[in-house]
């Protein structure tokens, strides 16, 4: 039976044009609806349609995937929560987001999602996990680049494990960053790559430690990792990048790898339950 065509909610950086990629190596139509100012522009060449919009436009979104006769969708890239502070005239809301957000309890992540996933389903299109099109972006567990870890930085990343599931817990970060036992930094609203510098600006050699939300849905937001966290590790002067197995994406690998090993930087793929 010949599939639909693929929904793509594109946020903020490579994530987005590696599942379009992905599912076009597959075969796979992908209509797009992208945020201006926000979706890189190059997904307009990796895509049949693009469809650019304001974060609160979505009646504009929703045309276009029904346009599209889209039953399955993908989200995959970052939109920052910080823009709901800084200028929410600039999400320009129409009326069904007005509407969605008096519904909300609260503005966490999962609320905000969890909302988003539900209205899409009651309309007819089924929200994938970010990685369904694309698996082969997973990190593999053990060792990824050429250089292994020292036993102090072993240990620094076994302490930070349980803080890094507990904060995701929370629903605070997916991010903790330790020097000899110490906690440095911890993601918060800011993102990943801010909170690396941020404790870069404390001490250097430190690990970060990068796991999924214990309970994290996999359709709303997966642990990614690029060159732009390549380049946060580089100014912050980390020696350890740690991500959660089989559960992080690792975009722009070979390069991500071949530059990491360039600045002695070890990267591990590891199970928080199991540890190293």
């Amino acid at each position: 039976m010949e599939e639909t065509t693929l929904g793509l909610i594109a946020g903020q950086g490579e994530f987005p044009l590696a599942v379009a990629r992905s599912a076009r190596r597959a075969g796979r139509r992908v209509a797009c609806v992208a945020f201006r100012d926000l979706t890189d522009p190059g997904i307009a060449g990796v895509v049949a349609d693009v469809t650019w919009i304001h974060p609160g436009e979505v009646a504009l979104g929703l045309a276009a995937f029904r346009a599209a006769e889209v039953r399955d969708a993908v989200m995959a890239g970052r939109v920052p929560k910080t823009a709901l502070f800084r200028d929410p005239d600039a999400l320009h809301l129409d009326g069904q987001a007005r509407a969605l957000i008096a519904q909300l309890g609260d503005r966490r992540d999962d609320t905000i999602l969890g909302m988003v996933a539900s209205y899409l389903e009651s309309l007819g299109i089924r929200l994938l996990p970010q990685w369904a099109t694309a698996p082969e972006l997973l990190a593999p567990r053990g060792l990824l680049g050429g250089r292994d870890l020292t036993p102090a930085e072993r240990a620094d990343v076994q302490f930070a494990l349980p803080i890094a599931r507990h904060m995701g817990a929370c629903d605070i970060g997916q991010t903790v960053v330790v020097k000899d036992g110490v906690v440095l930094a911890v993601e918060a609203v800011e993102g990943t790559n801010a909170a690396i510098r941020r404790a870069g600006t404390f001490a250097a050699g430190a690990c970060v430690v990068k796991v999924a939300k214990p309970q994290q849905d996999p359709r709303f937001d997966v642990p990614a990792v690029g060159a732009g966290t390549l380049a946060a590790l580089v100014d912050a002067r980390a020696s350890v990048l740690a991500i959660e197995a089989g559960a992080t994406v690792v975009l722009e690998r070979e390069a991500l790898l071949r530059g990491a090993d360039q600045h002695g930087i070890a990267v591990v793929g590891v199970m928080p339950e199991e540890g190293l």
